[in-house]
């Protein structure tokens, strides 16, 4: 089994706690605001926490249909989710597991540095492509941009 690991960082003006509360509201806000990448997250097993599981259905700006995960972690308190997507062609057929642990670090200014880091896990020597890769981390700044955007354009709500 091949392991890939792979790292992003975004910074923000926003705290850790206001964009830690954003991110709970995700799976809501995320078709709303970008239907090109996100036709519906829905909550198949669980309430939401710790052991649930939910199916993601993209949308046409993405090269994969579908993803299904597992909440494996959430430690509020730090600011951290950690959750393993397990099944569908968001694996794009050669991984067995990508698990994702996601933390917002406050930084010295008062904002914040969104951390994922993700472990890919390969079917034999299989590995995604650093094109595969770049498109990832593509897609999730310009999500976490535009979840970050609308934070600012709402602040009653967080």
């Amino acid at each position: 089994m091949s392991v890939i690991n792979s790292e992003l960082e975004v910074s923000s003006s926003l705290s850790a706690d206001k964009l830690f509360k954003l991110f709970h509201d995700f799976d809501t806000l995320a078709p709303k605001l970008e239907p090109q990448n996100y036709k519906a997250i829905n909550l198949l097993e669980g309430d939401g926490g710790v052991g649930s599981i939910k199916s993601t259905t993209y949308g046409d700006a993405v090269p994969f249909t579908s993803a299904k995960h597992k909440i494996d972690a959430i430690d509020a308190s730090n600011f951290s989710v950690t959750y393993t997507v397990f099944e569908g062609d968001a694996l794009m057929g050669i991984l067995d597991s990508a698990t994702h642990h996601i933390k917002f670090v406050p930084s010295a200014d008062g904002g914040v540095v969104f951390k994922d880091s993700v472990v890919f896990k390969g079917k034999g020597d299989a590995k995604p492509t650093e094109e595969a890769l770049n498109q990832f981390k593509e897609l999730l700044t310009n999500t976490f941009k535009t979840l970050e955007a609308y934070a600012i354009a709402h602040p009653e709500a967080y």
